[in-house]
């Protein structure tokens, strides 16, 4: 009972003498320690926000401009050109302004609008420099005089997370004859003569006929809003999907490939969930330093803005994302229980030995899940609107409101899970188990609409189910980069696999959360039976390739990119005999809240060489160099806003808004990718050195899956002799023997050594 008598910060007695007041010193000084916290939070975010409000310009500057104001006006000299005078006039006569007063003042406001003007002034000079894309366009290796003066200009003061944001360009809107051209050329290789020749009439009558009208909507939502396509993206792409997102649209991210730092499940969940505190207090802030390319050009980062404290909340036509602010709780599931952490003590956060303690305490509890409670989960992991309707019936008011609540507005959700996964070289069937664990589990030990799921297995492995809604996979790469670094080379941990430090004996336990649920348990078992056929369903094979890497293709003068990506239309072509419309996320984060655009990896030069490879042609090697080439050239324009697909979603968007039926954008819209496919980053903030830890390097990440008889394969480029690839399928299309993600594993490794192989053959190439 010492923590239940801790947690009242007074009590009192009525006694015939009067009232007896009896104060905790021990819970009102932290009361006192947390209100220190709370102001020193907000005083740092305040600072911040001054900053970064005033980029590229500084808070001094505002002094210095003043001061040179001031010395000209003793100098008798009027740089305002009567404009100081002006506003001298314009003051309130009073006892207490002197005229002498009234001329400082005017020339202090006078010089405080000289300096914001300039400020204004810089950002859009900063905004046209980074409206400048031919650095991304010029040979690899080689730079141009002019791109070379671009870089110089960039030079400034340490930027802040959100520093660049109001100097970010808006995302264009492509030309519709672009558009159409490049994507009748996107199609060419998947059509025969006659299919092709009628989908140019198509293309060309909706672009005389209904695209301008739809263009113009575009441009003036354009010049609007912050970005034409992010907000739409989430809402139809996304939120508005009816279907389960386990699988569908959630995607994970793993451990380290080769390394476990302790076997300790709560030590492990310790130091993680420390570092993730620690992140999230950088992330808070604003001092996360921005990403850039080529270490010079900065990327959006209003993604980050959301990655805690947030939740995917269910809806009958459309969901939302309901993101919270200073939220100073976790919620972790063990074996079907639900339990509410604390992650503050005295005004700061809970060090790693203390969250270990706490996590030790769930692992020991023995006690067993509330009726309904050891599958609620799967609410999250199955249809959305049966999930809407239970919510708004079941968990509207009394406990379960409290407890979801707690769920919803936790800054993560921890799953302590009862098995053991990773990486074993010995075990062919390794990665591919623990690619399922961390995709789906058990369809009900992972809460899908928290913006990430933390999941810690016994064996002292984590990994990571993110829902993809508020964000893309590059947002939780940055977040988990940081965190495996803080918790390897940091934090670390004793000799015997615990974390540092000593325990606090005053630290109130975990709470069970309360669940009143029996009313809901049909809905449960029903979502959950068709969320277990859904993971059911699907095939996965982790794929480590260690027989070269971007070193090798590098040295082969192309990018390891294209070659990855024409191994994939090798290894396709190989495995289903015929060629299929093929997506590459590609990033279009230089602009103002920009997100991803497709790069359609299926091209003419791409086939062509395909088919020579097939043929044993002696043109293959030169083929090959015009198909990586060619995936080059789109990948820049994908990334500089000249893509195909985000701009014709658009065009839908507002042609169903405006009720215009189009053939057209029906056929395009409604085309299958049979192979989608995404390069994971790694590497983002250089905190280890993979030369000297070789071991250190991260496994990646992988998705289900996006059309129902295709692939999904997503590929990590680590350091410069690992490559490693995550292919998922569905077991229901395979009857006939039509996919296998092991079978196509197999291949993608066969292609890249074949690829190899011919510039082994042709070695004057090197």
């Amino acid at each position: 009972m010492a923590e239940a008598h801790q947690a009242v910060g007074f009590q009192f007695t009525v006694t015939p003498d009067g009232i007896n007041f009896h104060l905790s010193r021990e819970v009102l000084k932290h009361i006192y320690l947390s209100g220190v916290t709370s102001w020193r939070k907000r005083a740092i975010q305040f600072k911040n926000g001054i900053l970064t409000g005033v980029y590229p310009a500084s808070p001094s500057s505002w002094l210095f401009v003043v001061i040179a104001i001031m010395s000209s006006i003793y100098a008798r000299l009027d740089p305002s050109l009567g404009m100081i005078d002006s506003i001298r006039k314009m003051l309130p006569v009073s006892d207490y302004l002197t005229s002498q007063s009234q001329t400082v003042l005017s020339a202090i406001l006078f010089a405080t609008g000289l300096w914001w003007s300039l400020i204004l002034l810089l950002r859009f000079t900063l905004k046209v420099l980074l409206s400048y894309h031919g650095w991304i366009f010029e040979p690899h290796g080689k730079m141009s005089s002019s791109t070379r003066l671009w870089m110089v200009m960039f030079s400034g003061r340490r930027p802040l997370l959100y520093s660049f944001q109001a100097s970010l360009p808006r995302l264009p809107v492509p030309s519709i004859d672009d558009t159409i051209c490049r994507y009748l050329e996107s199609v060419r290789p998947l059509l025969d003569y006659d299919q092709y020749k009628n989908m140019e009439i198509v293309a060309n009558e909706f672009k005389k006929d209904q695209a301008p009208r739809l263009q113009k909507y575009l441009w003036l939502k354009s010049w609007w809003a912050s970005n034409y396509v992010s907000d739409w993206w989430e809402e139809y792409i996304y939120l508005r999907g009816r279907s389960p997102i386990m699988v569908n649209s959630n995607f994970y991210t793993m451990d380290l490939l080769y390394m476990i730092p302790t076997h300790r499940q709560a030590a492990r969940a310790g130091n993680v969930v420390h570092a993730l505190l620690q992140y999230r207090r950088k992330l808070e802030r604003g001092e996360h330093i921005p990403m850039r390319a080529l270490g010079v050009v900065p990327m959006c980062s209003s993604q980050y803005e959301r990655m805690f404290n947030t939740a995917r909340i269910p809806g009958i036509e459309t969901d939302c994302v309901q993101h919270m602010r200073n939220r100073k709780h976790l919620v972790v599931y063990h074996r079907g229980r639900f339990f509410k952490l604390w992650l503050y003590y005295g005004g700061r956060h809970l060090l790693p030995s203390e969250l270990e303690q706490q996590f030790q305490c769930i692992l020991s509890d023995t006690s067993e899940p509330q009726p309904g409670e050891l599958k609620l989960a799967s609410l999250t992991a199955g249809n959305r609107v049966p999930w809407a309707k239970a919510r708004q019936k079941y968990f509207s008011e009394g406990v379960n409101k409290t407890s979801l609540d707690a769920i919803e507005t936790a800054a993560f959700f921890l799953t302590l899970d009862d098995e053991a996964h990773g990486y074993d070289p010995d075990r062919a069937e390794s990665m591919d188990l623990y690619a399922k664990s961390l995709l789906h589990g058990k369809c009900f030990d992972r809460w899908f609409d928290k913006s990430f799921t933390l999941v810690v297995y016994k064996n002292g492995k984590i990994g990571v189910n993110a829902e993809h809604s508020w964000a893309d996979a590059p947002i939780i790469g940055h977040m988990w980069e940081d965190i495996l670094a803080t918790d390897y080379f940091r934090l670390g941990y004793t000799e015997e696999g615990h974390c540092k430090g000593d325990i606090n004996k005053g630290l109130a336990p975990p709470s069970r959360l309360q669940w009143d649920i029996p009313k809901c348990q049909e809905v449960i078992e029903h979502s959950y039976l068709i969320a277990k056929d859904l993971a059911d369903d699907v095939d996965f094979h982790g794929c480590v390739f260690e027989e070269f890497g971007k070193g090798l293709i590098k040295k082969c003068r192309t990018s390891p990119d294209a070659f990855i990506q024409l191994a994939l239309q090798l290894a396709h072509y190989r495995d289903k005999g015929e060629f299929c419309l093929t997506y590459e996320a590609s990033m279009t984060r230089m602009f103002r809240e920009g997100r991803t655009e497709t790069v359609r990896s299926c091209t003419i030069e791409s086939t062509a060489f395909v088919q020579a490879m097939e043929d044993t042609s002696e043109q293959r090697l030169a083929l090959f160099r015009k198909a990586a080439e060619k995936h080059q050239n789109m990948y820049r324009l994908a990334m500089t806003g000249a893509g195909i697909d985000r701009h014709l979603f658009c065009l839908y968007i507002v042609s169903k808004l405006l009720d215009i039926e189009s053939p057209f954008l029906n056929q395009v819209l409604s085309e299958p990718w049979r192979l989608s496919t995404s390069q994971t980053p790694q590497q983002q903030l250089n905190l280890v050195d993979i030369q000297k830890f070789p071991k250190y390097v991260g496994a990646g990440g992988g998705f289900g899956p996006v059309a129902d008889d295709g692939y999904g394969v997503s590929y990590i480029i680590v350091g410069e002799n690992l490559i490693t690839f995550h292919v998922s399928s569905k077991y229901s299309y395979d009857s006939l023997c039509l996919q296998d993600s092991h079978r196509f594993g197999q291949n993608i490794r066969q292609a890249m050594l074949d690829i190899r192989e011919l510039f082994i053959t042709y070695p004057v190439t090197l």
